[in-house]
């Protein structure tokens, strides 16, 4: 928005130029918020490939081959379908709202479109924080229950009746990733997106001030 306060300035400071119109505003603000809606779609994609690179890339490593020796994937497959599922949902809905912001001709209507487009990203935040957490829960069950290593320490402690205390030790440390992933995620969310969304509110606050104006 420091763009258009720049324009704002320049055209209120020289008197040259005629004052700028509302119309005018809202033509920088539809061409500006149409480019971000976009760049928001774009990044989705990007992003989306980055974290398959990194699945692919993690696939053959010592942990991820021991994983797929559990023969767990009744459980792995559905919900990577279902996670694969969810995020096409997504690039579809980040599409359609760059379609219907590019096409919209009215302040109301963009201004709703604008409030739509951020619930969507706020959305798509969750979902992955969600899955996240899931896919943790599932993936540290199956490893409790199926890795030699993990079965004996747990009969240990449970001969020793001391396996509250193990799970208590588990239940931390699995609180504590979960913890430190949110903040990693967020951090990258909020510089992958947040900008982009902040700059999508500002564009706001200036259209329910035309649209005040007109009222």
């Amino acid at each position: 928005m420091d763009e258009l306060k720049r324009l704002k300035k320049d055209w209120q400071e020289n008197q040259k130029f005629p004052k700028l119109s509302q119309f005018e505003i809202y033509k920088f603000l539809h061409k500006k918020s149409s480019s971000l809606v976009k760049r928001i779609f774009v990044l989705s994609l990007i992003e989306f490939g980055f974290w398959t690179f990194i699945s692919f890339f993690i696939k053959d490593n010592e942990a991820q081959q021991r994983f797929d020796q559990y023969q767990m994937e009744h459980f792995t497959i559905p919900l990577i379908v279902i996670g694969y599922a969810v995020l096409l949902y997504f690039f579809f809905l980040f599409y359609k709202n760059y379609k219907s912001i590019s096409s919209i001709d009215s302040t109301k209507g963009l201004m709703q479109q604008i409030l739509k487009t951020r619930r969507t990203v706020k959305n798509y935040v969750i979902f992955n924080l969600v899955f996240l957490y899931i896919s943790i829960v599932i993936g540290l069950l199956i490893e409790l229950n199926n890795n030699p290593d993990v079965v004996m320490l747990t009969a240990e402690f449970n001969s020793t009746g001391d396996y509250l205390i193990f799970y208590g030790i588990i239940i931390i440390l699995t609180l504590i990733m979960m913890a430190l992933l949110t903040a990693l995620l967020l951090g990258f969310y909020f510089l992958v997106y947040g900008i982009l969304l902040k700059k999508l509110k500002n564009n706001y606050k200036e259209l329910q001030t035309i649209e005040a104006d007109t009222d």
